[in-house]
């Protein structure tokens, strides 16, 4: 466990000051309304040059709620803020090169990739993106001691969601070229991966950092048991089900919105089990400070 006057490369000490648990919120509310006033005044001025900023706001902006809300809830971790932009920005680069290299390798080439992919396909894309992710996590933490579950969950969710920013980045952009320069179709897109991305990329990593960091937190290298194994290649599945059988089902609601049961069914799963693994590593955390207290 960590020791109270010292801190590894990238940790601070372990009692944290006090903070409020609503800084999220206040990312959220303030960037939707970043988001609706730069988009109304692009297309009131009708400055195109406003469009990259329209763009990056909608997608960077659930993604940075979501790892504010898990740096807001770490409790007892140790991790500083710097740690977890880092984590965010430069593993969410790594996990997006590794992913564009191994899928232009051993993926057939889609012509729309916002038009979905065959299920055999999806699920090579979730073990490929998966395996790229928590590859970025274990080079930007191999320094720190992997004592904390909970360090685990925030920095894995970090990766993940810098991942989902820049990959939602890259489809608005897709679809802004493939529909020769419609900005409202873009913008659409935006909105609809932003709705989706608090179920995906930031969930599914964030598992499987919180159950790699707890395996290794007895050594001072990464294990990968039996455990980690196994919690991989379910994240990796529900991520191909999820690229894989968006087609599945859907039901429709007034005015005539289609909606994906089978995207439902694995947001309920993800976060299911993102809320298990985020309990237990609170316990843990508890149980180790009444372990040590005098």
């Amino acid at each position: 466990m960590y020791q109270p006057n010292f801190a590894p490369p990238g940790m601070q000490p372990a009692q944290n000051p006090p903070q409020r648990r609503t800084t999220w919120l206040r990312v959220l509310l303030i960037g939707i309304v970043l988001f609706i006033v730069t988009t109304i005044v692009m297309f009131w001025t009708n400055n195109s040059n406003l469009y990259p900023t329209v763009i990056l706001i909608g997608n960077f902006l659930v993604p940075v709620t979501f790892v504010a809300f898990l740096y807001n809830h770490r409790h007892l971790s140790t991790l500083r803020l710097e740690s977890v932009a880092i984590c965010f920005v430069v593993g969410g680069i790594l996990g997006v090169l590794g992913a564009s290299i191994l899928e232009s390798l051993l993926l057939p080439h889609s012509a729309n990739p916002n038009q979905g992919i065959p299920l055999g396909s999806g699920l090579l894309v979730g073990f490929i993106e998966e395996g790229c992710k928590i590859a970025a996590l274990m080079i930007l933490a191999r320094r720190m001691r992997h004592t904390s579950e909970m360090d685990g969950l925030l920095l894995g969710g970090a990766v993940g969601m810098g991942f989902a920013a820049l990959e939602s980045t890259g489809y608005a952009f897709t679809v802004f070229l493939l529909s020769h320069g419609v900005v409202g179709a873009s913008v659409v897109e935006t909105v609809i991966r932003g709705l989706l991305a608090p179920f995906g990329h930031g969930v599914w990593t964030g598992v499987l950092g919180a159950v790699l960091f707890r395996e290794s937190s007895k050594t001072n290298h990464y294990r990968i048991t039996p455990l980690v194994i196994v919690t991989y290649i379910a994240v990796s599945l529900l991520h191909g089900f999820w690229d894989g059988l968006p087609q599945t089902i859907f039901f429709v609601i007034p005015p005539g919105i289609p909606i994906s049961v089978t995207i439902i069914v694995l947001s309920i799963i993800g976060i299911s089990l993102l809320v298990f693994v985020f309990k237990r590593a609170e316990a843990r955390q508890l149980q180790e400070i009444r372990a040590t207290t005098p």
